[in-house]
């Protein structure tokens, strides 16, 4: 198997999207506070293979539960049986999350938390399951998939921050591991969306596996409306929180509204309209870049806070 399939079954895009999060956070988010931390960057960059180890691993497992249902749900993108054999795929994804095990006990080890490998063990673990049984039954396994990207980003906090508290900066950890689990509560929210619309977009190879997604069970119309109605709670909670948080930041406000969530509207009044695969598959890509575009607001943040001093 080549390096570029290789790249394709691990979602290469997907891991570089998770791996960009994570030095968002910890070389321009963190410093922005003045927030101590423990990782210097050879072993944060550690810390992100260890991550991205096991989230090539659950991508490929993901891929070789889902071989029948891409069959008719992505015919152009199947790599398994077609570029690569089942048993190959398999060795790859048991080198993966040894990969990240093993990563994520150093590092554990490094910051003197070793129970923290825990961690990777226990995603490595869920996403299996996952793949093996949860993603078949309505709204838990959306759940599952989106408090694992959610993970990804308090990843950062459980062993850069957390090691470093001391009783002298307790208030301050704290304050910027609760920002961690604001933007991982934003993650959840619309990669929860997202994996709901990727459900309809399925539908048709899902029915072939006897999966009980939520539009199997109920139908892709009445699916859509409870995704709609789903929607007024991030819109609902990012409006609050950007009033609540940057009213005295103008320039971070004004992103959060028109940078965010103008193109969620969009998605919204999209969402309402939608009747076929193509159309799910625009909103399900709309959604992905939304999630990118509010953890940019990082920056954002990090450049208002450093001009207001």
């Amino acid at each position: 198997m080549s390096l570029p399939f290789f790249l394709q079954l691990i979602r290469w895009k997907n891991l570089l999207m998770i791996a960009g999060i994570q030095l968002l956070f910890k070389y321009i988010y963190l410093p922005s506070f003045g927030i101590a931390t423990v990782l210097d960057p050879l072993h944060f960059g550690i810390l992100i293979l260890a991550t991205l180890g096991i989230a090539a691993a659950g991508n490929i497992i993901n891929d070789i539960q889902d071989i029948e249902a891409d069959i008719i749900n992505k015919p152009n993108k199947v790599l398994i049986t077609k570029q690569i054999s089942k048993k190959i795929a398999t060795t790859y994804y048991y080198a993966c999350n040894a990969f990240g095990i093993v990563l994520g006990l150093y590092i554990a080890i490094h910051v003197n938390r070793t129970s923290f490998v825990a961690t990777f063990i226990g995603t490595a673990l869920l996403l299996n399951v996952y793949s093996m049984s949860l993603k078949k039954k309505p709204i838990i396994g959306n759940i599952v998939v989106s408090l694992l990207i959610s993970l990804s980003i308090l990843i950062v906090g459980f062993f850069d921050i957390i090691p470093a508290i001391s009783k002298e900066n307790g208030i301050d950890q704290y304050l910027a591991f609760k920002g961690l689990i604001d933007y991982s509560v934003f993650a959840f929210m619309f990669n929860f969306l997202r994996e709901m619309v990727k459900d309809v977009e399925d539908v048709e190879g899902d029915k072939k596996l006897n999966m009980k997604t939520l539009p199997i069970l109920i139908g892709t119309s009445k699916t859509k409306y409870v995704i709609f109605g789903l929607s007024f709670i991030p819109l609902t909670l990012i409006t609050y929180y950007s009033y609540a948080n940057f009213e005295k930041l103008p320039v971070v406000l004004a992103y959060m509204l028109i940078v965010v969530q103008l193109p969620f509207l969009h998605f919204m009044a999209k969402l309402l309209y939608a009747e076929n695969k193509k159309q799910y598959r625009y909103l399900s890509r709309l959604l992905k870049l939304i999630m990118l575009l509010g953890m940019l607001s990082i920056i954002v943040i990090s450049l208002s806070i450093y001009y207001a001093e």
